[in-house]
């Protein structure tokens, strides 16, 4: 196979996502830096070709309005990080200069983030998010590129899912930088958390039905292409077998929900081409139900969706009365906290600090999230900054097509993140969400 300039790019930006997925979703400090760099070397040798360039330049004046409020947005981070003088953090941040003034702090300076160098790593990943959309807009422009770009998420899926389910038979011993021990009677995979592979494996899974319901739609004239489809319906087989084994409530709930879009889509358009992909996901639901069920025993597979009942009960509780350590009620200490940092936030990774400092039980326990993205952006940014990025979500969704059925399913699986579970905050989850929601249909059937 010939080795084009575009396909070497697109190759590196492949070896890239590969190696976050390998590192925890990039959810290491190490390896923001690192891939902050590299992902900065990709987009300064992408300006360097006349061609990419010209791509580049289109995509910041078709996105100007967005563009701006997201450097803003990251200028804003940065104010977050600044050593301010003390009487200035006593405007900005009450409750930091309280916690200071109480330990006897000496300086004169102090930031308005809680931990600066956690946030200093998300400013790295948040500009690193935005070099990844300009590059995959600039490299990835033709129908045959998104279709690669969907084969190569499949793939990559399939693989997590034979790695995850393999350490899960063998008892989930720990091996090099892949840790599994926090999950022992789950599949977690290269992820320490077994709802961000669960929702890694769902991301696949669309990407994976895309690509067969884009390759159906568009004729083509190699032959490859049969055997092609055959390799992604097993990839969709075993990514299957990923998800339902990381025995996540959240995750299984979102899968079938996932499943039930495509079937009702499929079925209500009647459409021939694409009868054989109704017929998988078919096929994998009766996969699920009846092998998978025989094998793991069908209270254990029904309970993987019961995540709703027990969120809900824990939300409803008195804040004041937090005795236990569910997910709920670090959720609701989140949401208790934010009062005391509502304008200016405590600045993005500083949960741990904030739990380490305000919870009433924390020589018994411990959480670097919050377990409700929603809860957690609004601490880590405050009003200003969430007000920002909420502006620029918005401009995001009047660009895409809503009405899309990729689209809806990725604002329901948005939605219940957010309100659930805190995957967003896993840098490999935040890009390719974002670049799903960027692979229009006109730009597949132009």
């Amino acid at each position: 196979m010939h080795l084009t300039k575009n396909k070497s790019y697109q190759l590196f930006f492949y070896i890239l996502i590969n190696l976050m997925l390998v590192f925890n979703g990039g959810n290491y400090h190490f390896y923001a830096q690192f891939n902050f760099i590299f992902v900065s070397i990709l987009f300064l040798v992408c300006q360097r070709d006349i061609n990419y360039k010209s791509h580049i330049k289109k995509f910041f004046l078709d996105n100007k309005k967005i563009l701006i409020i997201y450097f803003i947005f990251l200028i804003y981070l940065i104010f977050q990080i600044i050593p301010l003088p003390m009487e200035y953090l006593k405007i900005f941040s009450p409750t930091k200069y309280k916690l200071l003034f109480n330990l006897d702090y000496k300086n004169n300076f102090s930031c308005i983030s809680l931990d600066p160098n956690k946030s200093f790593f998300w400013l790295l990943n948040y500009f690193s998010l935005l070099l990844y959309v300009i590059i995959f807009k600039s490299i990835f422009y033709k129908q045959r590129h998104v279709l690669r770009f969907y084969f190569f998420l499949s793939l990559i899926s399939f693989i997590a899912s034979i790695v995850a389910v393999y350490f899960y038979l063998i008892g989930n011993p720990n091996f090099l930088f892949i840790i599994n021990n926090n999950y022992p009677n789950a599949a977690t995979g290269f992820f320490i958390n077994r709802t961000v592979f669960a929702c890694f494996l769902i991301l696949g899974f669309i990407a994976s039905l895309e690509y067969l319901n884009n390759i159906n739609l568009k004729e083509k004239k190699r032959r490859d292409n049969f055997f092609i489809k055959i390799y992604v319906r097993l990839f969709l087989l075993f990514i299957t077998i990923g998800i339902i084994t990381s025995f996540s409530r959240l995750g299984n709930f979102l899968f079938l929900i996932l499943i039930l879009f495509y079937l009702i889509k499929f079925y209500l358009l009647k459409d021939n081409k694409n009868k054989f992909l109704f017929y998988t996901l078919l096929a994998i639901i009766m996969f699920d139900i009846f092998i998978l069920g025989f094998f793991f025993g069908g209270e254990q597979l029904f309970d993987r969706f019961y995540f709703l009942s027990t969120e809900l009960s824990v939300y409803t509780n008195e804040i004041s009365q937090i005795v236990t350590t569910s997910r709920g009620e670090i959720a609701k200490f989140g949401l208790s906290q934010l009062n005391k940092f509502l304008i200016f936030g405590y600045g993005p990774g500083s949960f741990e600090i904030l739990f380490k400092n305000f919870y009433s039980q924390v020589d018994l326990v411990f959480a670097n999230h919050a377990h409700s993205d929603f809860i957690e952006f609004i601490g880590e940014f405050g009003l200003i900054g969430s007000s920002l990025l909420s502006i620029i979500l918005f401009q995001i969704f009047k660009k895409i097509e809503i009405l899309e059925l990729k689209n809806l399913y990725l604002i329901l699986f948005v939605f219940l993140i957010l309100i659930f579970d805190f995957s967003l905050h896993i840098p490999l989850i935040q890009i390719i969400l974002i670049l799903l929601f960027s692979t229009k249909r006109k730009i597949l059937f132009n």
